[in-house]
């Protein structure tokens, strides 16, 4: 089942058809056994049509999160670990990329509040400070109050690889600013776990023409789902949930950054395609 948030409603799709319905988000998203809630749901609700849903979806879409906090996990695959370490270099980090991949705890750092975060067909941002900025395909869960997964969204890890580079105290500055994160462009809801062997693609076009594209499958993380959300929850209590972002393995080149007007396309199999323009974050000086 999928779930996408409008500002028309809840849609609901599923095998039997397409339903909308109203219903409060974070109280919705945050059941305890969500997939046969939403069975439930189903019954009362008001049908539509494949183009009824289309149209909702163009015009009235929404990221799926409501008052949620986004969080995310770094250095889970080894590609990533590779990037990153040499990133650092200048800045005399490099070794601290290589010891969290080896560690038995992640890497785990808040990314946005909702307001922060981009949906689906809108612009992500890069900071005007930053000289090397790259996004970041990443499966996305949903975690309920109670720690459990029971959805996955697509989310872009927007990062200023230059920032981060320079020091990795940085961190927060290279991850955490405006519009930095995009979910979409709806909710997972799976009766299993999603598939293990479960491909991401990323697309990067400039001028209409794609000049990067890479895929890989969810295997290749080092570390079970469970376990990352596992950690999360340790430490933090979420009421009504949370998403956490799970790492990339998709990084381009070194010689690669991320430039106005840029579209960025993330394809999960079994969720969708999540598709953000790039703008320049610009501060209002007064």
């Amino acid at each position: 089942m999928k779930l996408y948030r409008t500002s028309k409603g809840v849609i609901l799709q599923t095998e039997n058809g397409n339903f909308i319905f109203e219903a409060d988000w974070d109280r919705l998203i945050n059941a305890e056994v969500l997939y046969a809630d939403l069975d439930e749901y189903a019954l009362h609700a008001d049908k539509l049509s494949d183009q009824q849903m289309n149209t909702l979806c163009d015009e009235y879409l929404l990221p799926p999160i409501g008052n949620q906090e986004v969080w995310a996990a770094g250095v889970t695959y080894l590609r990533s670990r590779d990037a990153r370490m040499e990133e650092a270099k200048a800045g005399g980090g490099g070794d601290f990329y290589d010891k969290v991949y080896e560690a038995a705890r992640p890497e785990l750092f808040f990314k946005a509040l909702p307001h922060r975060v981009a949906g689906h067909g809108q612009a992500v941002y890069i900071r005007e400070d930053s000289t090397w900025n790259v996004p970041e395909p990443e499966l996305t869960l949903f975690i309920n109050a109670a720690g459990k997964i029971t959805g996955y969204t697509i989310g872009n890890d927007m990062s200023s690889r230059s920032i981060e580079g320079e020091n990795p105290l940085y961190l927060p500055q290279a991850k955490v600013y405006e519009r930095s994160a995009a979910l979409g462009p709806c909710l997972y809801i799976p009766k299993e776990p999603i598939p293990s062997d479960t491909a991401i693609t990323m697309i990067i076009s400039r001028n209409g023409k794609a000049f990067f594209k890479d895929s890989i499958q969810i295997n290749r993380m080092k570390r079970p789902l469970t376990e990352l959300a596992d950690y999360l929850y340790r430490g933090c209590a979420f009421p009504i949930g949370s998403f956490l972002m799970t790492g990339t393995c998709l990084v381009p080149e070194n010689d690669f950054t991320l430039m106005e007007n840029d579209i960025v396309e993330i394809s999960i199999e079994h969720i969708g395609t999540l598709i953000n323009s790039i703008e320049i974050y610009r501060r209002n000086h007064i």
